[in-house]
């Protein structure tokens, strides 16, 4: 904490700077071949330097215009006002304090003719909901990228993963010319494509594609920054190479391609590593994926996933930092616009492996109306997983009103894990409980594809729309492993009261099937009010045929049981009404309404011809309301009920004994439960100050709500069954503040971040009510600066305060005091030399649960060696975790069970890189 504070003192005192005078300047704004007073007129004041906005203001109804607090220095003033030209002149602020330009003549386009008009370009420019930065008004160095780029732009941050920020929000789309580019995710584009490429950046916020197209707009937005390439850019190739060798066996080694003729883009990318870098930079969980496991969505929707509670374990494919990975991925990416536009197609490939092996460690702490029961488990892993996914978007425009959009996707996925546990419990006296080996091993085999067709109808009343939307997905699943376990139970006195050993070979065969449609029907009612009827229909069916077998004399696995084999067929039918109305102005946004489904599902016991059937109605009613102060500033308040049905796993589950302390029960008995969600959200951005604030909050209360219910014996073998509580009322909430400014003195970014968060939450522990409470507060503060060719630096810090309280055993709390910093800065030499550094420190101190505070420092560095003009070849020596600190940690609560992890990642490790990249855009490849 010392270092921490010392070193933020010390960049503050660096980058302080000496009061100075302020200037002012005026005029107005005429056209005099008109006689017109030119009111609202935009007069921008850009930085001679580099033509950065430095301030700017707009005429009053007189046409004229007065800018105060001006430094000294040589700027331009830009004056803009739509079907005129541009009028650009230079000054200098020195001595003089205040400088009248008096009557600025704005001349119109149409009278230009033969005439020479002094314009300039406008760094930042506001149409409508979009801004849109000129790239050419911000200079970058050789060979940087379009993350470069965005962290010059007002408003925008960039931290040292590449995740981007921009006006307080986080950007979660990067498009390329309005299309998405390998998938959506930010770092591939920003952290692949130069600069120098860029004509405009545009950051806005992207209505979801209903809104779109009936124009009603439902209150969701995704922030999204679009990248508009020059056309010069958009003919020949660039690409990179990164190869890197290090000590202990680390490696990497990342190549892509990128070919572009007109509309037409063609992109491949290859990497191999043991880094913990998977891919060039985007999600793991889109790529890999996977599981094993079926459940229908209360309104007709399939799902498939693992929940640890299947016959076999599964491996996620997905890498999150346990464990040691090896990675080899690779894809290929097409799009195109041809016909005038009228037709385009976007698609992609992608291959991949992921090797993980590691070891986790867990300590958990069960409270129980008797006392404490202390569990520890020590984990190894081995984890294989093999993809290839292609989609295909295929869009057309069939007439000036009516457009057909084509989407198919197709995986084939191949897993092989293996699993081994030992584990046991202890009371709190330290007496054993049980004692558990077990082993899994599991091969899986998954076939997924989807099918989709949208076709969107437009009248020509304004505002009546129609759309009918396709779907058509099938999954198949084929597993087949062993489980071998060994559990022994102690009495009392210690001894061992009773031995389980189970050693089987288990087979998974599921597969599912679903239809969905959907059609929807916008028509204006009044002036600015309109209504959306949209009518549903929903078909899935499945079959999941389980097997345990148990070893015979002849040591075959071909004597089945049946305790533990299951064959289901499961059906489900769900019809969907609803209406959303909606009153829009100017600056107010309203929208009310409601959905209503009819579900019908039906599951088939192949085995005992058992039928057991679920018939259930749910609501979904919602409220949202905008206003609009200005075009950056709004604020929202909304409201959503919906119905959680019990899921079948927890109506009947399926009998599995691959973890034989921890058994699931069903409960026939079991009601819907009802969540009632409020939001609220003010946001404020200002473009000229780059300042933000924003507020948010939310809360929502559940009734009836299912809770689990844990009954736990002397041995501590645990039983789990769903419950609910209808005299009792679970209870989430979050809130907090963000904004940040931009330091002009310091030019320096500084923003704060405050946050909250907890819930009231209930289970039955041995039939014994039990009421946790958990609070979470946290703050955070952050510094940043960019100074072109010389330096940039972030830093980030701030505290937390964790609570979680269980009503059964009070005294045992997980309460205690967090830190957490980040910081990282890279500084430009000259001979083209580059170093920098990044770090996080974290802190968690020791709670009654857990008697030790952790502490952690990981610290990495660099040094760049840049050669040619381009500087497109590069050198680097990197080391990753140079205090060696890196040890995988986590603590979490739930219920009455506090959780401690431990586990094996990444630690210390040198490399030496070498980068080399090539751009022969505006060329023929």
């Amino acid at each position: 904490m010392k270092k921490l504070t010392f070193i933020l003192l010390l960049l503050i005192l660096c980058f302080s700077s000496r009061a100075q005078n302020y200037f002012l300047i005026k005029g107005s704004v005429i056209d005099t071949a008109s006689n017109i007073k030119l009111s609202n007129t935009t007069v921008s004041v850009l930085n001679a330097q580099d033509s950065m906005l430095y301030k700017f203001t707009r005429a009053d109804q007189n046409g004229n215009f007065k800018l105060d607090q001006l430094a000294r220095g040589s700027y331009i003033l830009l004056v803009t006002y739509p079907k005129y030209a541009d009028y650009l002149e230079r000054f200098t602020l020195d001595s003089v304090s205040e400088i009248n330009f008096g009557s600025i003549d704005m001349i119109l386009k149409s009278q230009l003719l033969a005439e020479v008009v002094i314009t300039g370009r406008q760094p930042v420019t506001i149409k409508g909901d979009t801004t849109e930065y000129d790239a050419a008004s911000f200079k970058m160095q050789p060979n940087a990228k379009v993350e470069d780029l965005l962290k010059q732009l007002p408003g925008i941050q960039v931290d040292k993963d590449g995740n981007i920020t921009a006006q307080g929000q986080t950007v979660n789309k990067v498009l390329v010319d309005g299309e998405e580019f390998f998938g959506d995710d930010p770092t591939l584009v920003t952290k692949n494509i130069r600069s120098d490429m860029v004509d405009k950046v545009q950051l806005y916020d992207k209505q979801s594609d209903q809104a779109a197209f009936t124009g009603v707009d439902d209150g969701q937005k995704t922030k999204t920054i679009n990248i508009q390439l020059k056309e010069d850019s958009k003919k020949g190739y660039f690409g990179k190479l990164d190869a890197g060798v290090g000590n202990d066996d680390f490696y990497q080694v990342q190549g892509m391609i990128n070919k572009f003729k007109g509309k037409e883009k063609m992109s491949a990318y290859g990497t191999i590593g043991n880094t913990g870098k998977v891919g060039l930079g985007w999600r793991d969980a889109d790529r890999y994926g996977t599981s094993n496991n079926m459940e229908f969505t209360d309104d007709g929707g399939m799902i498939i996933y693992g929940d640890g509670q299947d016959d076999l374990e599964s491996f996620s494919g997905q890498y999150s930092g346990e464990g040691i990975p090896l990675a080899r991925t690779g894809g290929l990416h097409y799009d195109n616009k041809w016909d005038g536009d009228k037709q385009s197609i976007n698609t992609n490939y992608k291959i991949g492996t992921l090797n993980v092996d590691g070891t986790r460690n867990n300590i958990t702490r069960r409270t129980l109306p008797t006392g404490v029961i202390n569990d520890r488990s020590d984990e190894t892993f081995d984890n294989h997983m093999f993809r290839h996914k292609l989609d295909a978007r295929y869009d057309i425009k069939l007439d000036s009103t009516t457009n057909l959009r084509i989407s198919v996707d197709g995986t084939l996925r191949n897993s092989d894990t293996k699993n081994s546990y030992t584990a046991e419990s202890r009371n709190e006296a330290g007496g054993l409980l049980n004692q558990s080996e077990r082993r899994l091993t599991n091969t899986a085999d998954d076939r997924i594809f989807n099918a989709s067709a949208l076709l969107t109808k437009k009248f020509r009343k304004a505002g009546r729309t129609f759309s009918l939307n396709l779907n058509q997905s099938s999954n198949t699943n084929k597993t087949d492993g062993f489980l071998n376990a060994d559990n022994n139970f102690y009495g009392s006195a210690g001894e061992i009261d009773s031995v389980s050993i189970i050693n089987q070979y288990k087979t998974n065969d599921i597969v599912n099937n679903s239809f969905r449609s959907n059609v929807t029907y916008s028509e204006p009612l009044f002036k600015n009010f309109a209504v959306v009827i949209n009518y549903g229909l929903s078909i899935s069916n499945g079959h999941s045929n389980r097997r345990s077998f148990n070893q015979s004399a002849t040591e075959a696995y071909d004597l089945l049981d049946s305790l533990y084999s299951n064959d289901y067929k499961l059906d489900q039918t769900s019809n969907q009404v609803g209406a959303v109305f909606n009153y829009k102005t100017e600056k107010t946004n309203l929208n009310f309404g409601a959905k209503v489904s009819d579900v019908k599902f039906k599951q088939l016991d192949e085995y005992t011809a058992d039928v057991f059937t679920r018939n259930f109605t749910n609501f979904n009613p919602q409220l949202n309301y905008q206003y609009k102060f200005s075009q950056q500033q709004s604020l929202r308040i909304g409201y959503n009920g919906n119905n959680t049905q019990p899921t079948i796993n927890q109506i009947q589950p399926v009998r599995v004994n691959t973890d034989p302390l921890n058994i699931v029960l069903g409960n026939p008995d079991l009601k819907p439960s009802f969540t009632n969600r409020f939001n609220l959200s003010y946001n404020s951005y200002k473009v000229l100050s780059n300042q933000y604030v924003n507020f948010y909050s939310s809360y929502s209360f559940t009734t009836n709500p299912i809770v689990n219910n844990t009954v736990t014996d002397s041995v501590g073998k645990s039983t789990y069954q769903s419950a609910n509580l209808s005299d009792r009322n679970t209870v989430n909430f979050y809130g907090g503040m963000y904004a940040g400014k931009k330091l002009k003195k310091l030019d320096m970014q500084v923003g704060l971040d405050l946050n909250t968060n907890g819930n009231t939450y209930y289970n039955l522990t041995n039939n014994d009510l039990n009421e946790t409470k958990a609070y979470t507060y946290s703050g955070n503060m952050s510094l940043s600066k960019y100074k072109e060719k010389k330096y940039d630096f972030y830093v980030s810090f701030g505290p937390s305060y964790n609570t979680s309280e269980s009503s059964l055993q009070p005294e045992f709390n997980n309460n205690g005091w967090g830190m957490n910093g980040n910081a990282s800065f890279n500084i430009y030499l000259p001979g083209k030399v580059q170093i920098g550094s990044d770090g996080n420190y974290m802190y968690t101190q020791a709670t009654q649960s857990f008697d030790e505070n952790f502490e952690r420092f990981i610290l990495n560095a660099y040094v760049t060696k840049k050669f040619f003009k381009e500087e497109n070849l590069r050198f680097t020596l990197s080391g990753n975790d140079l205090l060696n600190q890196n040890v995988g940690f986590r603590r979490s609560a739930f219920n009455n069970t506090i959780s401690q992890n431990s586990y094996t990642t990444i630690r210390r490790y040198f490399m030496l890189s070498v980068i080399w990249e090539f751009n022969k855009m505006g060329t023929k490849p």
